[in-house]
């Protein structure tokens, strides 16, 4: 293919990628008079978006601060909140009719409950704006040249390139293949000579294999509320049980911070004591069995598969000094290896990305190339489960907007 000089080079910058930050750059810029096209090689703007919560956009957390997020320079989103705040999120949503309701630990979904509103804002308020996203457009190259960059891409097949001063990289991470995910900014970054943190797929499911894979397997389909950490954290959500191994928001959240051959450590009770309940329990009714007890506290088959490790057919009255020992250690520090994690189609982010020492904290402008710019998710900072890391998504773009 040959690769023609489009005419059209009045844009301001050119923002490549239709995601959560690209698109809120993209109205920013438009808001304070700025020109901007938005170029996504998907067929669809938002796709991230769309499937996110189910379908329902959890779109921020009320709690949302820079601790909520994992970086190798774990002060560098501080500068990005400070400017783009939970509350103006909330205020520019509601400028453009959505309004949030609060769901679990501070998450905001739509009233509607559709993603589909959330990315209709930004389509929407582009189109008013006079900003332009071109779908279906992938960018094959981003080369630096006198005055600022030369891009080429591929539209309506044919490879074209266009001169622009200022580009935008919001070309997210490597989850989800499917929905357009590519490495396009970490090979960029490698281009130029930027580095980039190691990279791994984050909020992503656990595995387990070997001779306890049967054990998990039977309680596919089973949640436990508990509390799961290891030596950095903890997180005290529901687990869900799974026939690969490990899944829910507790292990999704804890899977950021865990590294392969790591011990995890699980409180099946996290807000009771096992050891003074069975105690209230013998003095009542000493005949009453360990299972019936466990029944009382989980799902009678959760109970059951307890039985593997902990002797419940034993009457309360019955347990020894070895056997409450044993309850105790199970119940309160259940101790699990995963495998692996179910990589980069099942996870919610990617972990470490383009490292923030090559990059203003305070404009996410590139500090050995002026004019190119990197946020969201690209970027290594990685925000927890429950909408964070569309806060910080949409913190970038309004950053970057105010540069162009």
């Amino acid at each position: 293919m040959t690769a023609n000089l489009t005419n059209e080079t009045q844009f301001d910058a050119i923002i490549i990628g239709a995601g959560a930050c690209g698109l809120m750059c993209a109205v920013q810029a438009g808001l304070i008079g700025r020109r901007t096209l938005i170029m996504e090689s998907n067929s669809r703007a938002g796709a991230k978006i769309l499937i996110s919560g189910g379908g329902r956009c959890n779109y921020t957390n009320l709690y949302s601060t820079d601790e909520q997020f994992l970086s190798a320079n774990p002060h560098f989103s501080k500068s990005a909140f400070a400017q783009w705040t939970v509350e103006d999120t909330i205020s520019f949503f509601s400028a453009y009719g959505i309004e949030g309701k609060e769901k679990t630990l501070g998450q905001l979904f739509p009233v509607s409950d559709k993603a589909r509103d959330v990315v209709n804002v930004f389509t929407d308020a582009c189109e008013q704006l006079g900003q332009q996203i071109w779908l279906d457009c992938p960018v094959k190259q981003v080369d630096q040249q006198p005055g600022g960059f030369l891009i080429t891409y591929e539209r309506n097949g044919r490879q074209q390139k266009i001169a622009v001063p200022k580009v935008v990289i919001a070309t997210g991470g490597l989850p989800v293949q499917k929905l357009g995910a590519s490495d396009f900014a970490l090979r960029l970054a490698k281009k130029l000579d930027i580095p980039v943190v190691p990279t791994a797929p984050a909020l992503v499911p656990l595995t387990i294999t070997g001779k306890e894979q049967a054990w998990y397997q039977q309680l596919s389909g089973n949640s436990v509320f508990c509390r799961v950490w290891n030596e950095r954290i903890s997180f005290e959500e529901n687990l869900l049980f799974t026939h690969w191994g490990l899944s829910g928001p507790a292990i999704l959240q804890i899977s950021s911070y865990w590294q392969p051959g790591e011990w995890l450590y699980i409180d099946l009770l996290p807000q009771q004591n096992i050891i003074t309940i069975i105690e209230n329990q013998r003095v009542q009714s000493g005949k009453k069995s360990l299972l019936s007890l466990l029944a009382g506290l989980y799902t009678r088959k959760f109970a059951e598969a307890l039985g593997y490790y902990l002797p419940v057919s034993k009457n309360l009255a019955m347990l020894n000094k070895g056997d409450m020992q044993t309850i105790e250690q199970l119940i309160h520090q259940f101790k699990v290896k995963p495998a692996g994690d179910k990589g980069y189609d099942r996870a919610e982010v990617m972990r470490g990305g383009i490292d923030t020492a090559a990059i203003s904290s305070k404009t996410l402008e590139t500090k050995k190339v002026p004019g190119l710019y990197f946020g969201g998710e690209c970027l290594d900072v990685t925000g927890w489960l429950g909408g964070y890391n569309f806060q910080w998504a949409w913190a970038c773009g309004y950053i970057i907007a105010q540069q162009l």
